[in-house]
């Protein structure tokens, strides 16, 4: 994949995975509380940085040891799992 579709694609698929989630009203609420735009502007980006950085040194180092379709079908089940719960937890 070239690096430009990459970068997009994954641009355009994290962008929406995070469109109305936890983090951001956490970061809405922060910034109601707290009006300070910038300090928590800065803060919730630091930390999806780490947060996505550790994901792709994880993923790296995965698919260096793990094929990539065990990878996709363990992820896949999970998030399924994980959806499951919610809808039945919630």
């Amino acid at each position: 994949m070239r690096s430009a579709s990459l970068f997009w694609t994954t641009f355009l698929t994290v962008f929406l995975a995070e469109l109305g989630d936890k983090t951001q009203l956490a970061a809405m609420t922060a910034t109601a509380k707290s009006g300070a735009l910038l300090t928590v502007f800065l803060a919730a980006s630091a930390a999806l940085v780490c947060a996505t950085a550790l994901g792709v040194a994880v993923g790296g180092a995965l698919f260096r040891v793990i094929p990539e379709q065990a990878i996709k079908y363990v992820a896949g089940t999970a998030f399924i799992g994980v959806g499951v719960w919610v809808l039945f937890k919630g």
